[in-house]
């Protein structure tokens, strides 16, 4: 199909494309049950394990695939078309290693023992890092997550929220108040450690299958080393590119919702027409509006991605505001997208019988994710008053 091939450049990425394919195929027909337990179900990770997934994003000189950004979205966007949870929850753990690989932020030998784990075994992990006093941590909220030492021990205390994949997760990355540094800090945790307890929490319209519960320490036992990073070495104001998966999961949405909505109108047929609801105007408008806006959106995330990939570390810098500025027009998008698809589709697109339901649903979580619309505006307005 067009909307897909027009941004496969070569045999590798059309490898990487077939790849993830697959497994959106099988994350579309684990879609209900996804809804049904709102957690990633274990059969799916399992599949994602047997094409060696996890490690993709590590450099190829510690055994991954070493995957640019724009291979990493063009995967991630194609996924999200089977499903956009299972998408966004593994994306995460996706984008988590890609930094860590890039800006090389844990202590060498701490990483490449990680690393190893992540090629051979497969493992995930994920920062949990939301609380609900503190909220999203991007506001710059200090943790009340607390770490006390005693000893050759670190000791970890609290209660996180919004734990996307909390119950499949191999290891937590926790951010927390390190009282004998003064500082926030960040734990590399085993998550069946004793003193660690999962509580269901999760019960949202949408993305019900990311399983983001709550996630409860009670005087966790840390090794010193696990202190992995201190003081925000992972800087939040440092440009991110991996955090473009994001845009990508809600386009593929969109790019979902479009695909139902074409073949609902080429396949309904009111007896008040002699031909299929395709044919009637303004139908045909609709349509063109969500390839429009489609056009718009990915050409302007796939640009974005391939300017980063095509740039020295320093020189990403300089394309900060436009990677937060892709998130907040890629969301917006989607969301018109995605609207216009329930249009065509007119009440029936409220029935659980259609996708289009959970498409309505799932999309409106990309306005929540990080960074949000005001942040980017402000961003914009105050680069373009320093001008």
């Amino acid at each position: 199909m067009r909307i897909y091939q027009m941004y496969i450049k070569n045999e590798r990425q059309r490898r990487l494309f077939e790849m993830s394919e697959r497994l959106a195929n099988k994350a579309q027909e684990r879609g209900e049950l996804a809804e049904k337990m709102a957690e990633l179900s274990v059969d799916m990770i399992e599949d994602f394990r047997r094409e060696n997934f996890f490690s993709m994003t590590l450099p190829k000189t510690l055994g991954g695939e070493g995957l640019s950004l724009y291979e990493f979205l063009l995967i991630q966007e194609r996924l999200a078309v089977g499903d956009g949870a299972t998408a966004l929850s593994v994306g995460w753990h996706l984008g988590i290693i890609k930094e860590l690989a890039e800006e090389q932020i844990w202590q060498p030998e701490i990483f490449e023992k990680f690393a190893k784990e992540v090629v051979e075994k497969q493992v995930i992990v994920n920062r949990i890092a939301s609380e609900r006093a503190t909220g999203s941590p991007t506001r710059g909220g200090i943790p009340e997550t607390r770490a006390v030492r005693q000893g050759d021990h670190y000791y970890l205390s609290g209660r996180k929220t919004f734990c996307t994949m909390a119950s499949v997760l191999d290891y937590y990355i926790v951010s927390a108040y390190v009282e004998d540094k003064d500082a926030v800090g960040s734990f590399l945790v085993k998550s069946h450690s004793p003193g660690i307890s999962i509580e269901k929490t999760w019960d949202t319209l949408g993305m019900r299958g990311t399983g983001s519960d709550d996630v409860i320490f009670d005087q966790v036992e840390v090794d010193l080393e696990m202190l992995v990073e201190l003081n925000n070495q992972a800087n939040p104001r440092k440009a991110k590119g991996w955090l473009l998966h994001i845009p990508a999961c809600y386009l593929g949405i969109a790019i979902a919702a479009r695909n139902e909505a074409i073949q609902f109108a080429k396949s309904f047929k009111p007896n008040s027409l002699k031909t299929s609801i395709a044919e009637v105007p303004h139908i045909q408008q609709k349509i063109g509006e969500m390839d429009l806006k489609l056009m718009q959106a990915r050409s302007f995330m796939y640009q974005i991605a391939t300017e980063w990939d095509n740039r020295t570390p320093e020189g990403r810098q300089e394309i900060s505001a436009e990677l937060a500025a892709v998130k907040t027009v890629a969301t917006n998008v989607a969301n018109e997208v995605v609207d216009l698809a329930m249009r065509i589709a007119g009440g029936r697109g409220l029935s659980k019988e259609n996708r289009f339901e959970q498409f309505y649903r799932d999309v409106r979580a990309g306005l929540h994710n990080p960074p949000m619309d005001d942040m980017v505006i402000q961003i914009l307005a105050k680069r373009a008053l320093s001008e």
